[in-house]
């Protein structure tokens, strides 16, 4: 059974920082690209960062950008997103998603998903 677990989410001011995890079981991790979504109620989900199946190439949302890494540990089935300078509209349930074919940022490429983890930037 594969399962994606999400964690580090939490509510903090504008300007903070924030590291979320993502650990994931019951597939070969090292083969899949992995990615961060999110959604704000109301929207549509959103892509936010993918990295490559072996970590050496990333890619990020243009409002990311500077702001955001993705990383992954592969040896720990693990995928992170540092998120710094936090602002208010960057509050949203994030999703970490696995895609054995790439690291896109369609999420319908995305086979599968971890059930989120809230994010609250307050003003």
């Amino acid at each position: 059974q594969v399962q994606l677990v999400e964690s580090g989410g939490g509510l903090v001011q504008a300007g903070a920082s924030l590291r979320l995890s993502c650990t994931t079981s019951g597939l070969p991790f090292s083969r899949y690209g992995m990615g961060w979504f999110r959604q704000a109620p109301g929207k549509e989900r959103e892509f936010v960062a993918a990295i490559s199946w072996s970590g050496g190439s990333t890619y990020y949302a243009d409002s990311m950008k500077g702001r955001f890494t993705i990383s992954r540990d592969n040896a720990k089935n693990t995928v992170n997103l540092v998120m710094n300078s936090l602002k208010p509209e960057d509050t949203a349930v994030y999703y970490c998603a696995a895609d054995y074919s790439g690291y896109g940022r369609q999420y319908r490429e995305y086979e599968y998903w971890g059930q989120g983890t809230q994010v609250t930037v307050s003003s």
